[in-house]
């Protein structure tokens, strides 16, 4: 529903209630002139005064209840605005880079280190692009509830690690720590978890601000697995932690906005644990920053 369709429906809406208040008056007014007159017409009147406030609730609940979901369409048309925006930028930026890397390759007289160093950009270029492309088919799937879990029982410390050395090469600095309790089984679906620290590790490099300090960490705790990822950054605010799952929806403020992003990565974070009957929070970190916490 757009923006002038929603304002069709508000003053429609308001007519109609000023109209039944109208109708009120204009009602009492003539049984105050008759009831004088006839004690059945008082009797019929209350009765229809009765039903009247009665439909008029009724009346006010659904405007109210479309309301909300005029509000919510129009959130959600915003937020897909957005997100178009932003692939639209990021779908461009890797392959004019790349080109640009090709290009150069293939048309200077290049040492080999030079042309491996080019090369190697164009790979990472090409990495991101594909894991962007898999965000968006993952939660398309997800939507549609085309994934499955497939449950199996895996070593948690060794995936952690491979993560670990797959964001420090790609990052270029040491930067992420681990604090997993050693021979941390899991039962779980491996690509999925996979996926879940992948998208918050993701999340942690762009939005930790300088301190780009981020840990994974996993224990065990009655019988559960929680793992997750926290950083130092500047953290998000308490207001919008109920709305940073939803789909296409980046927090509201200008780290957020100067950095890269589709606003998909929590929001398939959030549905793969909710497959495997997990619980997600965003917490707060000590002494600043963010904790996002999975239990299995």
């Amino acid at each position: 529903m757009n923006r002038r369709t929603a304002l069709i429906f508000y003053i429609l809406s308001v007519y109609v209630v000023i109209q039944f208040v109208w109708w009120g008056i204009q009602l009492v007014d003539l049984n105050n002139q008759i009831y004088s007159e006839s004690k059945e017409v008082g009797q019929r009147f209350t009765m229809i005064v009765g039903e009247g406030i009665v439909f008029l609730l009724l009346l006010i609940v659904g405007i109210w209840q479309i309301h909300r979901s005029i509000r919510k369409d129009l959130n959600l048309s915003k937020r897909q605005k957005n997100f178009l925006l932003s692939v639209t930028h990021e779908l461009k930026t890797p392959l004019a880079a790349n080109k640009l890397y090709i290009q150069t390759v293939t048309k200077r007289d290049l040492s080999k280190e030079q042309s491996d160093e080019l090369l190697q950009k164009a790979i990472d270029e090409n990495t991101r692009l594909e894991q962007m492309i898999d965000n968006i088919l993952n939660a398309s799937r997800l939507e549609n509830k085309a994934l499955n879990p497939v449950m199996e029982d895996f070593d948690s410390e060794k995936l952690f690690q491979q993560i670990q050395t797959r964001f420090t090469a790609i990052s270029g600095e040491s930067i992420i720590s681990l604090e997993i309790e050693e021979g941390l089984q899991m039962h779980a679906d491996r690509i999925m978890v996979e996926s879940i620290i992948g998208n918050l590790v993701e999340n942690a490099l762009k939005y930790a601000g300088r301190d780009k300090t981020i840990t994974i960490y996993g224990y065990s705790k009655d019988g559960q697995v929680v793992f997750g990822v926290k950083d130092l950054g500047p953290g998000i605010p308490k207001e919008q932690k109920g709305d940073i799952f939803k789909k296409f929806y980046r927090a509201q403020n200008e780290e957020t906005r100067s950095q890269k992003g589709t606003g998909l990565g929590l929001f398939i974070v959030s549905r793969l644990v909710f497959l495997q009957n997990g619980t997600v929070q965003c917490l707060d970190n000590d002494p600043q920053g963010t904790d996002f916490q999975i239990t299995l």
